[in-house]
């Protein structure tokens, strides 16, 4: 394999930035990279780094010897200043050396090609990092640190140890030697497995469904301070601001991050009745966002919170906040409003992160799982479920045993399918494929 590099945290300006390389004979060019002699694995050593011979930065540098390491071969890292202009220069120095960019995730598929790791567990790397709350961050560690995997090598020997018997039972049919005693206690043991594995299963949740951040919409009558509210939230100017109304005219999205999770924030179009068809296409995409959201902030102030009332019926049963906008120009404080807020002068935007943080965490935290796993992981399991119902149904209704073996060895195949140890090379391309570079 050849050696790979790739920088590890984001692409932009910061107070450091952080290099992985790794891939044999990445380690002989450290004299060439830097102007010190490294010497002792694991040990951060302070140097310059060179490109041709050239000063590059002053860094940071640590370097591991395989196969230990957490892609299992040689590899280093290099902390440098975090400036754009550094960075392309660190990019110069390793292509000067011959080393290529990494693909998306080809440290963590590294490091399950040399069994540093499972592939479920390679797989929770990229789930960890996409977490979007401490709730679903909590779930996502027990797959990493080996729980998750336990289980599945559990059910697996189980699986072997009934597979034994019933193999054993079909080729030894004609001598003296007794594998199942009575198929009425090999049905107990595989409706026991398949009741303990159905609750193993149930407690696992695809991150399809756990990993979408949550929605929010922030929507309302024109004019009335969405944007001005946005963009406060953001703490930046995402959203044009405007006294004219209708101001918005497509659908506006941002990430927001809050104590405990972390959100997706749109602001949309103005809902009223008008003649400009760019405005009206708007606001047709805000009333179909609305639907898809998981809480609606509607906004209001003193001029507009006469369409309270159409705005909650439109809204139906869905979860909402009515908020009372631009109090620092008007002192009213009407019933029926969830907070008060000045976008404007950024006043009660704590406590408007607060209930955010709060209704959309207890919901999160609500779901009784224990494991935030693949989509692929939940199909297996559903496919192993089902083999294990047929093998119950096959020995009660007295089938030939080789129907269970069959079943059996399917199931097996399929656990081994969700740790890695039977993959197919297309397969793991797709799963590596959708890993961050530097991962």
């Amino acid at each position: 394999m050849s050696v790979i590099y790739a920088l590890a945290t984001p692409p932009a300006q910061s107070a450091i930035c952080v290099f992985r390389v790794s891939g044999k004979g990445c380690l002989d060019a450290l004299p060439e990279l830097f102007n010190s002699q490294l010497v002792e694995p694991r040990y951060f050593y302070k140097t310059e780094m060179l490109s041709k011979g050239d000063f590059v930065d002053s860094v940071a540098v640590v370097f591991f010897k395989g196969p230990k390491s957490f892609t299992g071969e040689d590899s280093f890292e290099v902390y440098a200043h975090g400036g754009l202009a550094v960075m392309s220069k660190v990019v110069e120095a390793f292509d000067g050396v011959g080393f290529e960019e990494a693909e998306p995730g080809e440290f963590s598929k590294r490091a399950f090609l040399n069994n540093k790791m499972s592939l479920s567990q390679a797989e929770a790397v990229s789930d960890l990092i996409s977490a979007s709350s401490k709730e679903e961050a909590s779930k996502v560690s027990l797959v990493l640190r080996g729980d998750f995997e336990s289980k599945v090598f559990d059910f697996s020997g189980r699986l072997d140890a009934l597979r034994v018997l019933v193999e054993g039972e079909i080729d030894f049919t004609d001598e003296d030697e007794v594998f199942v005693q009575n198929l009425e206690e090999l049905g107990s043991d595989v409706s026991r497995l398949s009741v303990e594995f159905s609750s193993f299963a149930g407690a696992c949740s695809s991150t399809k469904d756990g990993l979408n951040k949550p929605r929010v919409l922030i929507a309302g009558p024109p004019n009335s301070g969405k944007s001005s509210l946005f963009n406060a939230l953001l703490s930046r100017d995402r959203s044009i601001v405007s006294s004219i109304a209708g101001t918005t005219r497509d659908l506006i999205d941002s990430e927001l991050v809050l104590q405990n999770i972390v959100l997706t924030l749109g602001d949309s179009a103005g809902v009223r009745n008008t003649d400009d068809l760019i405005e009206g296409a708007g606001i047709n995409i805000s009333f179909g966002e609305i639907k898809k959201s998981d809480l609606v902030i509607l906004v209001f102030d003193e001029e507009t919170r006469g369409s309270v009332s159409f705005f909650k019926e439109l809204l139906d049963e869905q979860e909402h906040l009515l908020i009372y906008n631009k109090i620092d120009v008007s002192d009213k404080r009407p019933s029926g409003f969830d907070l008060f807020v000045s976008a404007k002068e950024m006043d009660g935007l704590g406590a408007l992160r607060k209930t955010l943080d709060e209704r959309l965490s207890v919901g999160k935290s609500e779901k009784d799982l224990t494991y935030l796993v693949r989509e692929r992981h939940v199909n297996i399991f559903s496919e192993v479920s089902s083999r294990l119902d047929l093998i119950s149904s096959s020995i009660k209704a007295n089938e030939s045993l080789d129907v269970v073996a069959e079943n059996l060895k399917a199931c097996r195949d399929l656990l081994a399918e969700v740790v890695g140890i039977k993959t197919s090379d297309e397969l793991l391309g797709e799963i590596f494929s959708s890993f961050c570079i530097g991962k």
